[in-house]
């Protein structure tokens, strides 16, 4: 996986040595020699990570972190600080300052490269939900903040080979999470899809293979997003290599120190919130893509299409299928007489009788105005009319009551139903049942209309 890193040391022999490292593994590297030249590369270049240097004259590795975290343009950009600092201590002001890893100097190649492929994995990821994102706020809505309260309400899964060493651990880990633990694998990989913030696994133990709890959840689409972290012996530089290219999130060494550990919690819930927080906002907008706001039913763009996809199946004989155009009467005087609050709220009522009265395989969208579709597949003309006679007979029983009065209005409705042919396409079949509708408004309003009989109310 090639990418761009950027370099940033004031010691030009240890910038050339990375980024010789870096070209030979076939990344793009770009380069700085100061902090305040290191934030206006990562503005420029947009690099995939920064290999940052923590002792530096003028603005020191810990400020430039803590202003490239601060900056919304560089915030996401994974930063990894490459220090001769090796104290617990060093290393949670530097999580607390933004930073995503750490690499002791002098840099092993394994870890420098086992690393910066596990954060550019989250950073692909991340960058295609906050592509998104722009979409969503180019519609107007406000950014996601990047800095939920992280701990708050965490759920964390405790996996280690022994009850002491669980125990031990668990009382190491933030007071505001919520703990469970596990010292059976198959018990652990079995709960880790129970909605857990993050798994905390103990490599260490000899009571079982550890590296392979962490393959089987991490290849469980449940837990594919789950972050891991593991504790491995600071010795042990293959195994840690080996669970960062599995797939863990990050790593903390023996002896656990508690601030770091909560410092590196903090930093994967923080993100994981954040990334829950972009796939959320996804999901939302897409769904703001094809329903109407105000009814809550499916607007005109969504029902168009599934309408040209039944079209085709009916064309190819796999079913029959109608639509039903359904348009409230008079619905203009309402809004003349008593206003467009009103006029939503009969809007929105009608929306809930017309849900109500629908099989599930129906399909209802506002199409516009007081006119509303329901397309109906696998029905023939027959079962489309007796359904729509439903709604006609549902939306005329009782009164809407209008919204913030005491007085009730009663509301009909004129609707035209098409089955769908053979050959049809969307314009055809609509243009059709718009033609039945017209008819019923004709014949005197309230009734069904369509290439049949008329239904009319008593």
């Amino acid at each position: 996986m090639s990418a761009r890193v950027l370099v940033v040391d004031d010691q030009e022999a240890n910038v050339r040595l990375l980024e010789a490292k870096l070209r030979a593994e076939y990344f793009d590297v770009v380069t700085a020699t100061s902090g305040q030249a290191a934030i206006e590369c990562a503005l420029a270049e947009q690099p995939d990570v920064i290999l940052l240097d923590v002792m530096m004259p003028g603005l020191d590795g810990f400020e430039t972190c803590r202003r490239l975290k601060a900056d919304r343009r560089t915030r996401h950009i994974p930063v990894v600080m490459v220090t001769a600092l090796d104290q617990p201590e060093d290393r949670v002001r530097g999580l607390e300052a933004g930073a995503d890893d750490f690499l002791t100097k002098p840099v092993d190649n394994l870890p420098l490269f086992a690393r910066i492929r596990s954060l550019l994995r989250l950073k692909v990821l991340l960058d295609e939900l906050r592509l998104r994102e722009e979409k969503v706020e180019e519609r107007g809505l406000s950014p996601v903040d990047s800095e939920p309260d992280a701990l708050q309400d965490a759920r964390i899964l405790l996996i280690a080979g022994e009850e002491r060493i669980a125990t031990h651990l668990s009382s190491k880990l933030p007071t505001q999470a919520i703990v469970d633990t596990e010292t059976d694998p198959a018990e652990a990989i079995a709960r880790s899809a129970n909605g857990y913030d993050l798994a905390l696994i103990d490599l260490t133990t000899k009571a079982y293979d550890a590296l392979r709890v962490c393959a089987r959840i991490r290849a469980n689409s449940e837990t594919r997003q789950m972050p891991i972290l593991a504790i491995v012996d600071p010795d042990e530089v293959s195994r840690s290599v080996r669970a960062l290219d599995l797939g863990v999130n990050d790593i903390v060494h023996r002896p656990v120190d508690r601030g770091e550990l909560n410092a590196r919690i903090w930093t994967q819930l923080r993100r994981k919130r954040y990334a829950d927080t972009l796939r959320e906002r996804l999901e939302d907008s897409l769904e703001m893509a094809i329903t109407d706001p105000l009814t809550q039913l499916h607007n005109r763009r969504y029902i168009s299409s599934r309408l040209q996809q039944v079209a085709e199946m009916v064309a190819s004989g796999e079913t029959s299928a109608s639509v039903v155009i359904a348009d409230l009467d008079h619905f203009k005087r309402v809004n003349d007489t008593y206003g467009h609050e009103a006029g939503d709220g009969v809007l929105i009522e009608f929306a809930t009788r017309l849900r109500s009265r629908l099989r599930a395989v129906d399909l209802a969208a506002r199409y516009g105005g007081e006119e509303f579709v329901v397309l109906m597949p696998d029905a023939p003309m027959s079962e489309a009319q007796a359904g729509a006679e439903r709604l006609r007979a549902g939306v005329a029983e009782a009164p809407f009551r209008l919204p913030g009065a005491a007085e009730m209005l009663d509301v009909t409705v004129s609707i035209g139903v098409a089955e769908i042919r053979p050959g049809d396409d969307v314009d055809t079949v609509m243009r059709r049942a718009d033609e039945a509708l017209y008819r019923a408004k004709a014949a005197g309003r309230n009734c069904v209309m369509s290439d049949q009989k008329p239904s009319r109310a008593a």
